[in-house]
């Protein structure tokens, strides 16, 4: 497979050199999959024939290189790839998809290829943005029986913390300084992340391959090492003073020639700590982590700086399936995970688009009416962050339980309302802001499908910003702080309960049959979700199609008057469009959209007649769909 065109890739080098830019990215990662695989004969795999499968890199070198290699470049347009036996797609990070892929070239499912390509993923990324310890949530379609299942995987609060309003911490954007961090670092903003058990508990459920193998790309990846990328440096410069805080963290990440310094652009970045736990899990599981030796030193670690994390916070943990919640959308069925917020979200914009007459408006890349309506209508997802007396002052009538918002006839009530004017947020006018934030978020996607038609789309993450304040590593796995900006929500659970997630993954069926799964990330993820789905299911385009199509992105909001502004790509909305939106915005260069507030969304079709594949990923970084 030849590399892609010049005109298609941009230098991953571009790294801006403002600290707070570089923190921005980070919270809209994710590892997607690139380009069309070489086929292979189709095979099925028997018991006898599973143990023998090896997924180790040395058995796939030549790809391996090769998509390493791709790592280093951006797309300027969304990578995509056709197949009929199986397709994988990430958000971020093109080796990883092809290692998923490698686990369907050798007899594995759709399960095996996600939970390899989550895995890898992490690796990858040196547990910056995502981590062995930090959170997934995931739904899968058993081809077999027709039947959706959902794993959630998120984090426990910690049953000695009964007072997490004073937990310390906080991300700020007025300066660099702040975004990494408000305050001392504390182990009390360590929550349990459940990846690990997920990963175990999907594997035992659905999976075919050896558990073991499933971690053979990633512990190649931290044994052999990786180059060093101008953007991975500008991470490690961001953090540079806490990941100097710890001997250990240190160590993970210091150039191996004693000067004490970071790693820089160009060094190959090992990770052998991390390359042994792996293979410590893979041998004897998840218990590892939960209830063996890891977890003694992780507990003690965050207990040194001051955390209230047990050893029986890791044991008590479970990842727990579900059934998910189901909605009708015209022709098309959504299902979605049922824990945490998104998928209600999700289900209710598609409806308040229906209620509001957008669709009639034209699209919102060539009507300004329909892109004010389209933002009014994602901003309704904010509505859950208000009290529940304010709502019920502002919107009378409206039933806003995770039930109530599924129904049509309480979308058209509540879009009725933000009509009128009642909704507590305000765009400002064209000439009024002049500051721009994001909310912290950082995630990883993974979608994957086999011949067989199982389908798997899943989102984890480390949930902070850049390995956290803490930067606390234990045997290469980065433990994070999302605590230091969740206080209130932890105040609304009991100790030790779950913590509710906001992501947005699913899968669409029309007459019964799956033909579309997706996963979301990044600040702007609800806004790309919104997007991306009706750009298929109304408007009828391909995947690709839908994801290349230009975008907006999360509203800014400015700190002083909590106005908000419209953000779009430079140069892909019509001037007189933006304008006759009402709305002020503001343009960004397409190559820093991670920075303006993006959202990411992948997704694979399927077309149930004839089985055939359209994987698709991100456009504006080193993605890649992979299929055959």
């Amino acid at each position: 497979m030849n590399p892609p065109p010049a005109s298609s890739i941009r230098s991953g080098s571009a790294t801006p050199p403002v600290a707070r830019r570089l923190a921005v990215a980070a919270l809209g990662l994710a590892l997607i999959g690139t380009s069309i695989a070489q086929p292979r004969p189709p095979v099925s795999l028997a018991s006898d024939e599973a143990a023998q499968v090896d997924l180790s890199p040395t058995t796939w070198r030549s790809a391996y290189d090769e998509y390493l290699a791709r790592q280093q470049f951006d797309r300027d347009h969304a990578g995509s790839a056709r197949g009929s036996h199986g397709a994988v797609t990430v958000a971020y990070n093109a080796l990883a998809g092809r290692a998923g892929l490698e686990a369907l070239h050798r007899g594995g499912n759709a399960m095996d290829a996600a939970l390899v390509a989550a895995l890898t993923q992490v690796a990858l990324t040196g547990g910056a943005p995502v981590s062995y310890f930090g959170i997934v949530s995931l739904i899968y379609y058993d081809a077999a029986t027709g039947t959706i299942h959902t794993l959630d995987g998120g984090w426990n609060s910690v049953l000695g913390e009964d007072d997490p309003l004073s937990i310390p911490g906080g991300v700020g954007f007025g300066s660099d300084d702040a975004l990494r961090g408000i305050g001392e670092p504390s182990g009390r903003t360590a929550l349990v992340g459940g990846f690990l058990r997920a990963v175990e508990a999907a594997h035992q459920r659905f999976g075919s391959v050896p558990f073991a193998e499933l971690f053979a790309p990633a512990i190649h990846v931290a044994e052999e090492g990786i180059p060093v990328s101008e953007k991975f440096a500008g991470y490690l410069d961001f953090r540079a003073e806490d990941l100097k805080r710890l001997d250990e963290t240190r160590r993970v990440f210091a150039r191996p020639d004693g000067s004490g310094d970071l790693l820089r652009a160009g060094d190959t970045f090992r990770q052998p700590a991390l390359a042994e736990t792996l293979r410590a899990v893979a041998r004897g599981g998840a218990d590892h982590l939960y209830d063996g030796p890891w977890s003694e030193r992780a507990v003690a670690a965050i207990q040194r700086d001051g955390g209230k994390m047990t050893l029986e916070d890791l044991r008590r943990y479970t990842a727990v399936w579900g059934e998910p919640l189901r909605a009708t959308i015209g022709p098309f069925e959504i299902a979605v995970p049922a824990a945490g917020d998104g998928g209600v979200n999700l289900i209710e914009a598609q409806l308040l688009a229906r209620a509001s007459g957008m669709l009639d408006d034209g699209h919102w890349t060539r009507s300004g009416v329909a892109l004010r309506k389209a933002h009014d209508v994602t901003q309704a997802a904010f509505l859950g962050f208000l009290p529940e007396a304010t709502r019920a002052n502002l919107f009378p009538g409206v039933d806003f339980s995770p039930t109530g918002r599924l129904r049509p006839a309480n979308a058209e009530r509540l879009w009725k309302a933000l009509e009128a004017g009642r909704s507590p947020f305000r765009f400002a006018v064209p000439e009024a802001l002049d500051e721009a934030l994001s909310e912290p978020r950082h995630s990883d996607d993974v979608v994957a499908v086999d011949r067989q038609g199982n389908m798997v789309a899943l989102t984890h993450t480390i949930n902070c910003v850049l390995w956290g304040r803490t930067a606390i590593v234990v045997d290469g796995i980065t433990i994070g702080d999302p605590a230091s900006f969740q206080q209130r929500q932890l105040a609304l659970i009991e100790p030790g309960e779950r913590l509710p997630g906001p992501t947005e993954e699913g899968i669409v069926l029309r007459d019964g049959q799956p033909v579309l799964a997706f996963a979301s990330m990044g600040s702007g993820l609800h806004q790309r979700t919104f997007q991306g789905l009706l750009n298929v299911l109304h408007y009828g385009m391909s995947v690709r199609q839908a994801i290349d199509t230009a975008d907006f992105f999360m509203p800014e909001t400015d700190p002083r008057s909590f106005r908000l502004r419209m953000t779009v790509p430079t140069g892909r909305f019509p001037r007189q469009v933006l304008e006759q939106s009402g709305y002020a915005w503001r343009e960004h260069d397409p190559a820093q959209a991670r920075f303006a507030g993006e959202g990411i969304w992948v997704a694979i079709s399927r077309d149930p007649a004839t089985g055939e594949l359209e994987a698709a990923s991100h456009n504006r970084n080193n993605s890649a769909a992979v299929a055959w």
